[in-house]
């Protein structure tokens, strides 16, 4: 018998439907695998009793045939959502106690769904990072293990909590941001499917900023079908968001009726970058020919300002950081140390309030602002922003999608790029220039290591054709065979 904390958010709805289990039943099952599961640290709060209220109201609606498209589905939701009425951190402490009294747009479409929160999942802090060892609760631990170390790992950043739970059972899908690849980095390290929609497909409003014209929700799940159930459930337009698209969402999951036979792949060899593992280019390798025996086009592309994209993006980032996390003084909400003077209460509370990582690119990101370097850096970097964005669209002129790896390496252990920037920050590099493009993107899981940890290879199309990409996908789901998961190696 399949333990109900290992569906499949489709699996789930057509179990609910039939009426095998109820969806109170379903919440339990993933209330007790969280608290058998706390060493994770994938949860920075949880809520229970609001699961449980929620999953009952789900099996009312249920029974008088008024049911939601994600109803009763137990979902988590990333600590960068604010949530009316509960705890929203960003994991920093200068939002410590933070208790927001409005709903973001994507959690608001998510619940008007049907969905059963179970509680808010860890994150690198304000989602800068690439390991989820930034966060203010401590870092998150990988439920993977590899079979030749007992190094504990991590689940990749800044959605590892989302990644972790989703990976482990502890909730049948998630939500993430993605804004250098925050969504994809972290599945491909967790062995699950992370998709990063086009900038603009769902709201900002009510997600704590990191860099606003690259932060982008999306959904985290076991299965590509899944994701785009759920995508369904959370895009649309926000008149509160100013670069909200008005574009229709279509059923996404209805993407998987179509071959792709005569679908064109582009592969670029720029990104095959040095210190890529040899494992992952085979992989991309075998990926490749996949999709050659379904009937799909490989194209050879050039990108050739894909060495560019990290360095801009390093810039861009940490600049708009620092305007957005300007607001956070303990004045208006947040953690106050307050002192004898109005500047040395600033200094003190912004001081004590942020994590290192986040001090670091406030002081880049005011770094590169300022009078004298903005046309040197800033500047610069937009300008290269604008080349990557037109050459992937020359590129779509010819092909329908891009294949490439999701990350450079297999999940690390915790601690071995602790003190190594550079190498922290190279974890971004295949991600990196979809999202200054804006571009939607998703990672699926496709092969182990030899030492028995989940690669994830990626594809890119054109912006709002996120239909294409699920079709695509699923093509590399069904070749891979996905079945694997983490308890295997780690229980």
């Amino acid at each position: 018998m399949v333990l109900l904390t290992d569906l499949t958010i489709a699996e789930a709805r057509d179990g609910l439907a039939r009426k095998d289990f109820s969806s109170k039943e379903l919440t339990e099952a993933h209330i007790r695998a969280i608290e058998s599961a706390r060493a994770f640290n994938a949860y920075v709060l949880e809520t229970p009793d609001r699961a449980i209220e929620d999953a009952v109201a789900s099996d009312k609606r249920r029974a008088k045939g008024e049911i939601g498209a994600l109803d009763g589905i137990p979902i988590a939701v990333k600590d960068i959502f604010c949530t009316k009425g509960i705890r929203t951190t960003a994991c920093s402490k200068i939002l410590a106690e933070f208790v927001p009294p409005y709903e973001s747009f994507v959690t608001q479409k998510l619940r008007q769904s049907g969905t059963v929160l179970l509680g808010k999942t860890n994150l690198d802090e304000f989602a800068m990072g690439s390991s989820n060892e930034t966060s203010a609760f401590g870092p998150v631990l990988n439920p993977w293990k590899s079979s030749i170390d007992t190094a504990k790992l991590v689940p990749g950043g800044s959605s590892g909590g989302s990644a972790c739970a989703v990976a482990a059972g502890l909730c049948l899908g998630a939500t993430g941001t993605d804004t250098g690849g925050s969504i994809r980095q972290p599945a491909a390290f967790c062995g699950i499917v992370g998709m990063k929609p086009t900038y603009g497909r769902c709201s900002r409003w009510g997600i704590v900023a990191f860099a606003s014209s690259l932060d982008q929700a999306g959904p985290m799940t076991r299965t590509v079908q899944d994701s785009a159930i759920m995508l369904s459930a959370m895009a649309g337009f926000d008149h509160n968001d100013s670069t909200s698209s008005r574009q229709i969402v279509p059923n996404f999951e209805s993407s998987f009726e179509k071959s792709i036979k005569g679908v064109r792949i582009g592969i670029p060899d720029e990104y095959r970058v040095e210190g890529i593992d040899p494992e992952i280019n085979e992989l991309w390798e075998t990926g490749i020919q996949w999709l050659k025996q379904q009937g799909a086009e490989i194209c050879s592309i050039s990108l050739s300002q894909t060495q560019n994209a990290l360095p801009a993006y390093y810039i861009i980032a940490p600049a708009e950081a620092s305007s957005n996390l300007s607001r956070y003084d303990g004045m208006r909400y947040g953690s106050r140390v307050s002192d004898v003077s109005l500047t040395k209460t600033y200094s003190k509370t912004r001081g004590g309030g942020f994590g290192p990582e986040v001090v670091r690119r406030i002081l880049v990101g005011t770094y590169v602002l300022s009078a004298g370097y903005y046309d040197a850096y800033y500047l610069k970097a937009q300008k290269i922003r604008r080349l990557i964005s037109e050459e992937f669209n020359n590129a779509f002129s010819d092909v329908d999608a891009i294949l490439v790896p999701t990350s450079p390496t297999p999940a690390f252990a915790k601690g071995e790029k602790e003190n190594d920037l550079i190498a922290m920050y190279l974890n971004d590099v295949l991600t990196v220039p979809a999202s200054l493009a804006g571009l939607p993107a998703i990672s699926v899981p496709a092969g182990l290591s030899k030492s028995g940890l989940p690669l994830g290879l990626q594809l890119i199309t054109r912006s709002f054709d996120e239909e294409t990409l699920f079709r695509v996908a699923q093509s590399i789901e069904n070749s891979a065979g996905w079945h694997h998961r983490p308890s295997k190696f780690m229980f």
